[in-house]
């Protein structure tokens, strides 16, 4: 007897559906034969495993196996298949060819789950973008664990049901009971998700900083803080996330679908819907930041961050080749991986945020303490982080130390709401200039946009070429410029581009007048 189910396998970010097939053949010459159970369709060592964990499961359940030989076929055959998603379809269809509940009912259902030795249905990644494929195919019903049910009912337009028990299913299928339909408000679940308690009021003083990260954050600019040890660089960069616009509806899915297929996705939440930020350790390594694996590579820190912040603190001390491999991404806004399986494309639209000391020491042109580096030792420091990657990063600034009247006054300032409602009105503005050529913000700027956009008057272009000449600005560098003084003359409510706002963009290159100074 044959019995079918669909199921789904991820590859990177790509759902393909996997339709699994069962045929049981009993021989009628050897009517006491024991099972014969094998799995065919490029599986990997865990889905071969499943074999051991689905006859616990049944045998627990108190079903018997199939007797005879009995085929699962993972289709299409030529796609590889890994993971443990697959053991709750095909221990249903097993019961279904051994005539425990009409084959039939099966059809035009969705089905993963992870089965334990005693039956019960263990959560599995990836539910989210599976059920936004069953949706995009025309399934209407999806068979998921309890704890990936909200995450997967999150998509409309589809039933879903969370399963705690293989016998659950069984039921389910046999006597259409037992299992409700999960409902979740994805409007009320996305307004309470987006709460964020880390303030900059908190923040004393370094008011030149918070005019540096409103700008940043008005136009999604990348930016590296400059600063010695202590003076609240990781604490500023703590609280970019709470200026951010919040995540729309389909920010938020893209985000929950990267988490959901990392395995990272708390199943409380059911959905992301407070910007990432991400701040992974100097020793990561570059299949970490980008994401990799042994044969379907999973994403890396860059992709969790996607639509978020990205925070790299005392960024010289990462490896070269981890910093260098930001290059691509940061322009494009994905990571491409190529494998023996295939080649692998994963969303990286981040705003990168890096904090780094002046020199080794620490102290380079502190006031306070003195530095014990020699001239040599800071450029080769400086020089850690390469000309390109550093002109990739629109805003590089300088945190100096708070004195000790503001440090031991009470806390002022603007707060994270009152800096938010500024960013939410630029990113308005931009959006509406941009109308429909598919440019979101002022940092994605490129080519004849920045000219339409950008427009310099006689005075504007004099005063940039002397700019030029005295710094020796590359091209690249040059649009960064354009791009920061887009964004403070749109704070600013400026139709045009004046000199002061382009003088204020050219004071957040520091390290350009800084490698000018050591040429």
């Amino acid at each position: 007897m044959i019995s079918k189910t669909l199921s789904a396998s991820i590859h990177g970010v790509d759902v393909f559906t996997v339709e699994v097939e069962i045929n049981n053949r009993r021989s009628e010459n050897r009517p006491d034969q024991e099972y014969m159970l094998s799995i065919i369709g490029l599986p990997d060592a865990s889905i071969r495993e499943s074999r051991d964990r689905i006859w616990s499961a049944l045998s627990q359940c108190s079903v018997r196996m199939p007797e005879g030989r009995t085929t699962i076929n993972l289709a299409p055959a030529d796609l590889r298949k890994s993971g443990s998603c697959f053991d709750l379809a095909i221990a249903l269809c097993l019961i279904a060819s051994s005539r425990g509940f009409k084959a039939e009912e099966l059809r035009n259902t969705m089905i993963i789950g992870e089965l334990g030795l005693t039956g019960e249905v263990r959560a599995v990644p990836g539910a989210l973008p599976i059920a936004m494929h069953a949706r995009s195919i025309g399934v209407t019903r999806m068979l998921v664990p309890q704890e990936n049910a909200s995450e997967a009912a999150a998509v409309s337009g589809l039933t879903v049901y969370g399963v705690r028990h293989l016998l659950e299913a069984v039921v389910f299928f046999r006597e259409h009971r037992g299992l409700l339909p999960t409902t979740v408000d994805v409007q009320a679940l996305l307004e309470r998700n987006q709460q964020n308690t880390l303030d900059f009021l908190d923040v004393k003083g370094q008011e030149s900083a918070k005019r540096a990260l409103l700008i940043a954050a008005a136009g999604n600019h990348n930016l590296l803080m400059i600063g010695e040890p202590g003076v609240g660089k990781s604490l500023i960069a703590n609280r970019i996330p709470g200026i951010l616009p919040p995540l729309t509806l389909q920010e938020a899915l893209e985000v929950t679908k990267i988490h959901s297929i990392a395995g990272t996705l708390d199943p409380r939440i059911g959905l992301i819907a407070s910007r990432p930020f991400r701040s992974p350790h100097h020793t990561v390594s570059d299949a970490g930041l980008l994401g990799g694996g042994k044969n379907i590579p999973r994403p890396g820190e860059i992709s969790l961050a996607h639509r978020g912040v990205l925070f790299l603190d005392e960024l010289p001390e990462y490896r070269r080749n981890v910093l260098e491999s930001l290059r691509q991404p940061l322009e494009s806004g994905e990571v491409t991986l190529a494998r023996a399986a295939g080649s692998f494309t994963f969303p990286a639209k981040i705003m990168l945020v890096a904090a780094m000391n002046p020199c080794p020491c620490g102290y380079y042109g502190s006031h306070s303490k003195r530095c014990t580096c020699t001239t040599m030792q800071i450029i080769n420091y400086r020089a850690r982080i390469s000309g390109p990657l550093l002109d990739r990063i629109d805003l590089h600034i300088d945190v100096p130390p708070v004195s000790q009247e503001v440090l031991t006054g009470k806390r002022s300032g603007e707060c994270s709401a009152s800096m938010r409602a500024k960013v939410l009105h630029v990113r308005e503005r931009q959006l509406k200039r941009f109308g429909n050529t598919g440019i979101m913000d002022n940092s994605s700027m490129t080519g004849k946009y920045l000219d339409e956009f950008c427009p310099l008057n006689r005075e504007c272009l004099s005063f940039l070429r002397q700019a030029i000449t005295q710094l020796n600005i590359n091209p690249r560098s040059y649009d960064r410029i354009l791009r920061i003084a887009r964004t403070i003359a749109d704070l600013e409510q400026s139709q045009d581009i004046a000199p002061q706002h382009l003088s204020e963009a050219i004071n957040y290159r520091s390290l350009d007048r800084s490698r000018q100074q050591y040429q």
